[in-house]
């Protein structure tokens, strides 16, 4: 696979008519001068702003719609993203030491988990995830940040060619998604340095068999969701393709706090994917969403 071509291609991606509009107002970001950045729960840039650039940034950030994780205060502009996502970053924070690593993100959205990273004083952080939208809030919050991220818009499935390795890879919310988890069990070991580490995290079943869940449509209405597995199947997973020294981190219940509606998405959110008379239950009667968090080694 030849990963430039591959990059290139993908790079047209960000003149979609849905797309081409947010590109071209981010050429147009009003000339204001940061301060103060904080890499904290909310992700925080401070500086003086006067109300028109400020209510020109907003128009910008509404456009980029809708703001999966977060969230984000841009000056006077809080970007109240559908995830709090630091509940999922400080549960991991214990268990990893980024000191001078080479350090990957899979499934990496708008950057968030990245920007939180730059504190931990990894020698490099590179985020992978093919989605334009996403690229373009990485590189709207980038703009005020002006990290050395490297964000590509590229799968899981690239990582095996891409062309360097990793010392730590993050692959969080992405294995449900992909038909052929061993396969991508595979790639994410492809793209470890020797003795490098996985952090994951997915959905899981409580069974004490070796089992998964394969939902018949859809699951707490997502289209894309393949297997659920039981955590004794996602061992046999992560050892069939070919990682050690699996350890479950945490286990935590999805809930209302840390997923809900607000107005920087679109559409519906967690509420609406739970059946209204039985909160253990999805709308389609499959037990409640249930994230198991693991570390595992080459």
């Amino acid at each position: 696979m030849n990963i430039e071509e591959v990059k290139k291609e993908r790079q047209k991606w960000l003149s979609w008519k849905n797309i081409a509009p947010l590109r071209e107002a981010l050429k147009n970001l009003p000339n204001v001068k940061v301060e103060n950045i904080k890499l904290n729960d909310v992700i925080e840039i401070e500086g003086k702003i006067s109300k028109e650039d400020l209510l020109s940034l907003k128009e910008i950030a509404l456009l980029m719609r809708p703001w999966r994780k977060g969230p984000f205060k841009i000056f006077d502009i809080f970007i109240d993203s559908e995830w709090r996502s630091y509940i999922k970053y400080n549960l991991l924070k214990p268990y990893f030491n980024l000191e001078n690593k080479s350090v990957a993100d899979i499934g990496c959205n708008n950057g968030y988990y990245m920007f939180r990273m730059l504190k931990e004083n990894p020698k490099e952080i590179v985020g992978f995830d093919p989605s334009a939208l996403f690229k373009t809030q990485f590189d709207f919050i980038n703009s005020f940040i002006k990290s050395d991220i490297v964000f590509e818009m590229l799968g899981v499935e690239h990582l095996p060619f891409y062309e360097k390795k990793f010392d730590t890879i993050f692959c969080l919310g992405v294995l449900y998604h992909r038909s052929d988890p061993v396969s991508t069990l595979k790639a994410l070991k492809k793209g470890l340095n020797p003795n490098g580490e996985l952090f994951l995290d997915t959905f899981f079943i409580e069974s004490n068999e070796e089992i998964a869940l394969i939902p018949r449509g859809r699951y707490s209405k997502i289209p894309n969701i393949y297997f659920i597995p039981s955590i004794k199947a996602l061992s046999n997973w992560c050892e069939r393709a070919g990682f050690k020294d699996f350890i479950v981190l945490e286990k935590r219940v999805t809930d209302t706090k840390e997923q809900r509606k607000t107005d920087w998405i679109y559409g519906e959110s967690l509420d609406n994917f739970l059946d209204p008379n039985d909160s253990s239950k999805t709308i389609e009667g499959y037990p409640a969403p249930r994230r198991v968090y693991i570390k595992a080694s080459i």
